[in-house]
């Protein structure tokens, strides 16, 4: 069994089901029923997405690494225990198979960079070209830009938490179950998120 591709389900907007309708759902995908990973990719695949896009901003990678997610989902759901609900452990692959990714790109983009430094090879390195992130069609699309960077540069627990926070809108308690930490610790990591920000951009916003 193949996951379905992310496009074939592109423009559904469902909602994370009800908890009872989850439990129903991952007791048939331990079955290794075919529906029920059709309607598990239904289901979430837009959130997924989503939430990998806020933290890769590339359409492109982050079609890709949702569609990891799923692959992962599918490969490893007989050992998941439920000791999380279905969306939660969706939001925690979701986020670290995004992170994982990030960090080997720019470790393979410094490697690059240190051996043209260094004279090994003959190569050019070209940084790949910004992909621009939907909402920046919208007014105001430097400062969208602007935020969208400075955002990118928070350690990666306060960019987890700011983004499933703000874009995903989830609340303390879901976020704290995405990260596997306590309520108090997501406040201090948005507190400290918001903080950064407010500095490193109250100066380009001080007349929006």
């Amino acid at each position: 069994m193949c996951p379905l591709p992310l496009s074939a389900v592109s423009e559904l907007r469902a909602e994370a089901a009800p908890p009872t309708a989850d439990a129903e759902l991952l007791r048939q995908l331990q079955q290794g029923s075919e529906a029920a990973f059709r309607t598990l990719v239904e289901r979430y695949q837009h959130r997924v997405y989503r939430t990998v896009l806020a933290l890769l901003r590339s359409p492109e990678e982050a079609e890709d690494v949702a569609q990891e997610v799923f692959v992962e989902v599918y490969q490893t759901v007989g050992r998941f225990r439920g000791e999380a609900a279905l969306s939660t452990w969706l939001y925690r692959l979701a986020t670290s198979r995004a992170l994982k990714h990030r960090r080997r790109a720019q470790a393979k983009k410094r490697f690059a960079y240190f051996t043209r430094l260094l004279g090994f090879g003959n190569h050019v390195l070209h940084d790949p070209a910004d992909h621009l992130h939907p909402q920046a069609q919208l007014e105001g699309e430097q400062q969208l830009q602007l935020l969208l960077a400075h955002i990118a540069r928070l350690p990666d627990k306060q960019q987890v938490a700011f983004t499933l926070r703000h874009e995903q809108e989830l609340s303390y308690e879901e976020i704290a179950a995405v990260l596997q930490t306590t309520v108090p610790a997501v406040e201090s990591l948005l507190f400290r998120a918001r903080q950064t920000l407010r500095t490193h951009l109250q100066p380009s916003f001080r007349h929006a």
